[in-house]
């Protein structure tokens, strides 16, 4: 896309019809141009009719490309729009008006369609400032709390963070238990229990991180304890606004296609204005021929070096490209992005809402010995069925059926043990749920060693676990994962069989799970606990190596997904801000889609390069045979017939199928 008529846009706005003008002034000039053709040729009309058809095809077609030209113009630029309303206007001076008329209605209609696919900038920023909340609750005093807002928070002020709100500062907990919800930060797919800090005072000050029990983060949502937050950075400064900063950042940079075609207009458009002219006079001063007539031959080298086939090359396969991909799923933002996913090499993964449902699961009940598993289960459904915890959700979810009818227990004084587990009674006999840490606690000679074992090998596999015990009787284990999506396996495959040969995945989860999945599904590479600013870091990398996309659905992501060569985010699960920051989105929550956008951008691609081949190869040979003479007429035929060829060629891709059926992969449904 021209992205100074872009700048201009945004400097000017689109007048009364806002962002669609463009888009109407395109398609009025289409209508106008095919109704003075249907005057000219078809209808008994005076000949000021198409006449005053075309003129009105020039205004509205040339409208917004006289308004880019200018402000072109007035930054001692020459391109390409300026050299389409030169041609225009050379048409007319030798009375072509219908030449010039569809060549000002393909040109505009093509920026036109582009603009339109890629309108949705700059609304990421607002959505990543609304997670975190605009007033604070901060402590004065032991009976005090004020309200204030964000921007008047300091380093070392207290924040008081009620049940189920967002916390509105980075910091340190120093009062209260709870699990938070860090999803739309770190990409942590389990919520995080949270602990005071022994010394406030030492880790407010320490050059080493602060563990993860202690640290939380503004804009995450807390679970159902109340916690006292020392807040460690500014509203300025904390990692959300890192985020949206990064954000910004990358998304005024140019991409190194925009940087190419602005080089080559700078050479492209005067090249030929300087050429026009020394044809003109070559004409007059050697030849010594009327001023008319050379300028005659002038104005049919300029029809015939102007870039109409040029510019809706690359406009027509993009426009197919894009609607072919909405038909199977793909929200595909320009040409930029068509093409660049069809030159990545490599790819990263989020893991979570990504690879993964984003949603715990039992994956594995491990009894001490057989006989005793539907003890076991029974005796974990009847405690967890009083919690709302995430994991307690899960058990009640995935095991409740497995509970034979007749034999549910019934459970009573249940009392969760904030980040430990949970305690209670079963038919009058004590029951314990919880993790190491809380057995460990509990008995002072420590869990039996085939328990440890198991705990230890599906800590291995990436598992959550959670041992219980019935009247001192140790039952077996819980296991429960975030698991990868039954497509994502032949998802990789395909991928690889498209030529990607690099893809990792990169999370906010410890290393031990991005292993466990990475393992699991073939990826050549696995980088845990990373924050958005480590992502970003792990993405420059991989770009270091060749074209990197980046496959995300959080907040987390969106720095990752600007700053690489292109970014997808996921659709039904995909956070508005990672919707509005990718180049491509996947509209279902089905990661299947992914080959099949490779698969239709490095088509488009192929269509885009032959397309520009053809208009280039077609300008080389006409403004050589207008030179020795091939009439005005004949050179348009020619000229507006390769826009033909390329458009024809474009639309190509609207039969393009590979993958559109996943070519067999399994989907499953997301957890209910």
């Amino acid at each position: 896309m021209d992205t100074t008529r872009k700048n201009s846009q945004d400097d000017h706005g689109h007048g009364l019809l806002g962002p669609r003008a463009e888009m109407a002034a395109a398609v009025g000039s289409g209508i106008t141009y095919t109704a003075g053709m249907a005057t000219k040729y078809l209808l008994d009309t005076p000949g000021w009719v198409p006449t005053t058809l075309f003129l009105a095809t020039y205004v509205l077609g040339g409208f917004f490309t006289i308004r880019s030209a200018v402000q072109t113009i007035r930054r001692g630029r020459f391109e390409v729009d300026f050299l389409m309303l030169v041609a225009a206007a050379g048409a007319a001076a030798v009375g072509k008006w219908a030449e010039g008329s569809v060549l000002l209605f393909l040109f505009s209609l093509g920026h036109a369609l582009e603009e339109y696919a890629m309108s949705r900038a700059q609304r990421s920023i607002s959505a990543l400032g609304e997670l975190a909340p605009r007033t604070a609750l901060v402590r004065r005093g032991p009976d005090r709390v004020d309200q204030v807002d964000i921007e008047e928070l300091r380093v070392g002020d207290t924040v008081v963070v009620l049940p189920n709100s967002r916390l509105s500062a980075d910091g340190i907990v120093v009062a209260g238990f709870s699990a938070i919800d860090e999803s739309s930060v770190t990409g942590e797919s389990m919520p995080v229990e949270k602990q005071p800090v022994a010394d406030a005072s030492a880790a407010l000050t320490a050059r080493t991180p602060v563990p993860e029990a202690h640290r939380v983060f503004a804009g995450t949502l807390n679970g159902s304890g109340a916690l006292e937050v020392l807040v460690t950075s500014r509203a300025e400064d904390s990692t959300l606004a890192r985020v949206i900063a990064m954000v910004r950042d990358a998304d005024t940079q140019k991409s190194p296609t925009q940087r190419f075609i602005d080089r080559f207009q700078l050479v492209y458009v005067p090249a030929v204005i300087a050429g026009v002219l020394a044809v003109i006079g070559f004409g007059v001063l050697v030849l010594s021929e009327p001023f008319a007539d050379s300028f005659y031959r002038g104005m049919v080298v300029l029809v015939a070096a102007s870039p109409c086939a040029l510019a809706i090359a690359t406009p027509s396969a993009v426009l197919a490209g894009v609607a072919r991909a909405a038909q199977a799923g793909v929200l595909a933002k320009g040409g930029g992005p068509l093409e660049s996913l069809g030159r990545v090499k490599s790819i990263a993964f989020d893991k979570t809402g990504t690879l993964t449902w984003g949603q715990p699961r039992v994956t594995d009940v491990v009894a001490v010995r057989p006989e005793l598993r539907e003890l076991l289960v029974s005796t974990v459904v009847a405690v967890e069925s009083f919690s709302d915890h995430p994991l307690a959700a899960a058990i009640t979810r995935d095991l409740a059926l497995e509970v034979p009818v007749g034999a549910e227990l019934a459970a009573t004084d249940v009392n969760s043990v904030t980040g430990r587990g949970v305690t209670a009674v079963v038919d009058g006999v004590s029951v314990e749920i919880g993790n190491l840490t809380m057995f460990t606690e509990l008995d002072p000679y420590g869990v039996p060693d085939d328990v440890a074992a198991t705990v230890e090998h599906l800590h291995l596999l990436g598992r959550t676990t959670m041992i219980v015990r019935l009247g001192g009787t140790y039952l077996g284990v819980i296991g429960v994962m975030d698991t990868p999506r039954a497509e994502a396996g032949p998802v990789i495959a395909q991928l690889r069989t498209l030529g990607i040969t690099d893809m990792v995945v990169i999370s906010g989860d410890n290393q031990r799970v991005a292993d466990a999945v990475a393992d699991g599904l073939g990826l050549d590479g696995a980088h845990g606990g990373l924050l958005p600013e480590d992502k970003v870091s792990m993405i420059a990398t991989l770009n270091a190596r060749g074209g990197t996309a980046m496959v995300g659905d959080g907040v987390n992501d969106a720095p990752a997904m600007v700053n690489s060569s292109v970014g997808i985010a996921m659709g039904a699960s995909g956070s508005a801000v990672a919707l509005e920051t990718a180049d491509v989105a996947l509209m279902t929550d089905d990661i299947g889609r992914l080959p099949f956008a490779v698969a239709l951008s490095r088509r488009s691609a192929a269509i885009i390069r032959q397309n520009l081949i053809v208009a280039l190869v077609i300008v080389a040979g006409l403004v050589p045979a207008t030179l020795i003479g091939l009439p005005i007429g004949p050179a348009v035929f020619i000229h507006e017939g390769s826009t033909l060829l390329v458009v024809a060629n474009a639309l190509r891709l609207l039969r393009f199928r590979r993958g559109e059926e996943h070519a067999g992969i399994a989907h499953e449904a997301r957890p209910a």
